[in-house]
């Protein structure tokens, strides 16, 4: 019973069910918002009505999510003065800084200019208008940047002096903060991972009405930029994770050492990386593996003779330089989530080299129903897959809340009883479980509406842009 009304487990427990819950509507924000911003574009340079009705449709979309990610991050912040005041006075001076210019300069441009976008086609010139959605993107990608520097001070904390005298971190380099490596690294990767779930949801969307023969004038094109967009993004993906995984080798070599379960220090060929490892129960050793000579050594180093440390040694180094202590997080999570966030990235780039293939215009037969129910699940792809990765990047920082500065049990609010935690976290899971189920039947009533119709001639432009713009104004 005890453990069951652990406050340290359940504030845990809260927070991440919360956070995770939360970021499932962050890279549908990030990811959308670039391609209605670019067909916005298309259709005030060409005056083609498919280029407006795609914006109209998916900009629908794009609000829908944008309202609940608010909400659910209000929520989210809550928590450090709930359940984590002890983390939030330790860290507040510096955690802080990044986290009010999210507020105050990020959230405020996007908040201001999607306001402007929503009510301004009928009252803004094209392309002041136009500039409001671009405008809307800077802002949710810049307000991304900064809460990945706040994150990024709890994986490799800089700019700070400890104040021994009050126990707590304190700014002294808000530029160090902000340039952080592992913050540098992690943006890219949440762009284009974001652009990749923002591509599946137009991918499934289209595939869903083509496989229905309806709408093929808008959803062909819609099919086509998604897959694109996926590829592009999953590209990036993949070459900004590369990056990423070298700042969080150097800053967390424990992580990384979690990630591939690796307990002994390797070298070269035994720098293997694992595709699959079966272990004993503990942990501690493995069983049965297949491996790829090298690779982990290339990863983690970019040469093939790169040493890797293992979790024996850095468990050791760390007992030396912390105190005793278990400095190894649970391998089981890391090991899995690193592998099932690859395995998702690279199934949906599958599925968009596969579909733009059967799509193309040469191939000679259409693409069968089977094909087109594939397509509509890639949706989930890359949206399981940035779930694990971030499941992966806050796990494998355990059991530090800053890496190196504060345990995870050290952060916890000292006079919150488990009780009080656990009536919060069944009550934050319904009302998020009753979000959950409006979100998702909004975001498909949209997804299977008809798109919006507009007036056109017989290429499909139109002659005064401004006039549509007025019989747009409304969604």
């Amino acid at each position: 019973m005890d453990a069951l009304l652990d406050p340290l487990i359940l504030a845990r427990w809260q927070f991440g069910v919360t956070t995770v819950y939360h970021f499932l509507f962050v890279p549908v924000t990030l990811g959308l918002v670039l391609a209605i911003a670019i067909w916005q574009t298309a259709w005030v340079r060409t005056g083609k009505v498919t280029y407006l009705r795609l914006t109209k449709l998916f900009g629908k979309m794009f609000l829908i999510n944008f309202a609940m990610g608010v909400v659910t991050g209000i929520v989210q912040e809550f928590q450090f003065g709930m359940n984590w005041s002890d983390y939030s006075r330790f860290v507040g001076d510096v955690f802080g800084a990044p986290l009010a210019f999210e507020g105050l300069v990020a959230f405020f441009l996007e908040a201001t200019f999607i306001g402007l976008w929503i009510f301004g086609w009928d009252k803004l010139p094209p392309k002041l208008h136009l500039a409001t959605i671009w405008l809307t993107m800077i802002g949710t990608w810049t307000s991304a940047y900064f809460i990945l520097a706040a994150n990024a001070f709890m994986q490799n904390p800089v700019g700070y002096e400890m104040n021994e005298a009050n126990g707590r971190a304190e700014l002294v380099d808000f530029g160090a903060v902000l340039t952080n490596p592992v913050a540098m690294a992690a943006l890219p990767h949440t762009i284009f991972a974001s652009l990749m779930v923002g591509a599946a949801i137009i991918i499934a969307t289209a595939a869903w009405h083509l496989k229905r023969d309806q709408n093929h004038d808008v959803m062909q094109p819609a099919l086509k930029f998604g897959l694109w967009f996926m590829l592009v993004g999953g590209v990036g993906t993949m070459l900004s994770g590369d990056q990423l995984g070298l700042a969080m080798v150097e800053a967390q070599p424990m992580k990384m050492a979690a990630a591939e379960a690796l307990y002994t220090t390797a070298t070269g060929a035994n720098a293997s990386f694992s595709i699959f490892t079966w272990g004993t129960p503990d942990g501690s050793s493995e069983l049965f593996s297949i491996r790829i000579p090298y690779l982990l050594s290339f990863l983690s180093t970019h040469t093939f003779d790169g040493t890797v440390e293992g979790i024996n040694d850095l468990q050791a180094q760390y007992t030396a330089l912390y105190g005793p202590g278990d400095y190894a997080p649970v391998i089981w999570v890391t090991y899995w989530a690193f592998r099932w966030m690859m395995g998702f990235g690279m199934a949906s780039i599958a599925v968009a080299v596969a579909g733009l293939w059967v799509t193309r215009k040469k191939a000679k037969n259409p693409p069968k129903k089977w094909m087109w129910n594939v397509t509509i699940l890639t949706v989930l792809f890359p949206t399981l897959g940035i779930t694990v990765g971030w499941i992966f990047t806050e796990m494998g920082r355990q059991p530090w809340l800053v890496f190196g500065l504060l345990k995870t049990e050290a952060g916890v609010s000292p006079n919150v009883s488990g009780l009080s935690v656990l009536i919060s976290l069944v009550a934050f899971t319904l009302v998020y479980a009753i979000l959950a189920v409006v979100e998702v039947k909004l975001l498909l009533k949209a997804a299977q509406e008809d798109p919006p119709s507009f007036d056109s001639n017989a290429d499909g432009t139109v002659d005064d842009v401004a006039d549509v713009k007025v019989k747009a104004s409304v969604y």
